[in-house]
């Protein structure tokens, strides 16, 4: 059996994708605690809405992560979920900290961000690299 591939009902498929968050104004700020729990939602947020974190690493201002998916996703969903939900999280616990830091409230990632699906080839060296970062 080929377990390269995701089936359900009638699919069948290997969906990843290389994304990159960027904190506003690049501030490096994901590192020690802040980047653990920022980790830590990812794989909460992944559990729930059934994605798989294949490798994640943060690198002091910006976040990797390889994400398997399912076809009824989106990439630019999955990035707003995944931003919307760590801000919030880490406003509610780093709230005096980060007003310290951004001027305007409830921000925490630069606008945009970086995604790249990946064949199943280059997954080892993606992962490889991401796992070396920070």
């Amino acid at each position: 059996m080929d377990n390269r591939y995701n089936r359900h009902n009638r699919r069948k498929y290997s969906l990843k994708v290389h994304i990159v968050l960027v904190a506003k104004y690049r501030k490096k700020l994901l590192k020690g605690s802040i980047a653990d729990d920022v980790k830590q939602k990812i794989f909460d947020i992944a559990n729930t809405r059934g994605y798989e974190i294949i490798a994640m690493e943060a690198d002091k201002d910006h976040m990797h992560f390889l994400i398997s998916y399912d076809t009824t996703d989106m990439v630019c969903d999955i990035v707003k979920i995944v931003k919307q939900e760590t801000t919030y999280y880490l406003w509610q616990k780093y709230g005096s900290f980060l007003s310290k830091q951004y001027w305007k409230k409830r921000i925490f990632w630069s606008d945009g961000y970086f995604a790249c699906s990946i064949g199943e080839v280059s997954s080892a060296t993606i992962q490889k690299y991401i796992e070396s970062q920070g």
